[in-house]
């Protein structure tokens, strides 16, 4: 495996785990996966910045530890190494009915790892959530 590969899947599994209901949940979990200079377009049209979006988490779509409620559903998630330390996610989630075209933008932070981890992590920079209008 080459290493844009291995930037891409590593940046896969930080959005698919950022979509796990426990992470959304934890503002600690969460905070790990978000790059400080975090901004969010979300498919409401609100632009969310790093404090604002841990603060809500819990409480939006998806954000239900317990697993009662509704639960992202990725497809077509597919990655692109645009720079050294930057990968583009783009995919479709569906979550209660509806379905929205997303794209992420992920960097590789170097020195940030914490204990038990090596060297450096990837941390979600830039979203956005476009909805996907009905049949």
């Amino acid at each position: 495996m080459n290493q844009e590969t291995a930037d891409v899947n590593a940046a896969i599994a930080a959005e698919l785990h950022l979509l796990d209901p426990t992470v959304r949940a934890s503002r600690s979990l969460a905070a790990q996966l978000l790059d400080p200079e975090f901004v969010e377009v979300g498919a409401s049209g609100r632009r969310w910045t790093y404090e604002e979006i841990l603060a809500a988490l819990p409480g939006l779509d998806g954000g239900d530890a317990g697993g009662d409620g509704p639960r992202f559903e990725p497809s077509g998630m597919t990655g692109v190494v645009l720079a050294p330390g930057i990968v583009h996610l783009t995919y479709e989630s569906g979550i209660d009915g509806r379905r929205a075209r997303r794209s992420s933008l992920w960097r590789k932070k170097s020195g940030e790892a914490g204990p038990g981890e090596a060297g450096a992590v990837w941390r979600m920079y830039y979203h956005q959530a476009t909805p996907v209008p009905g049949p």
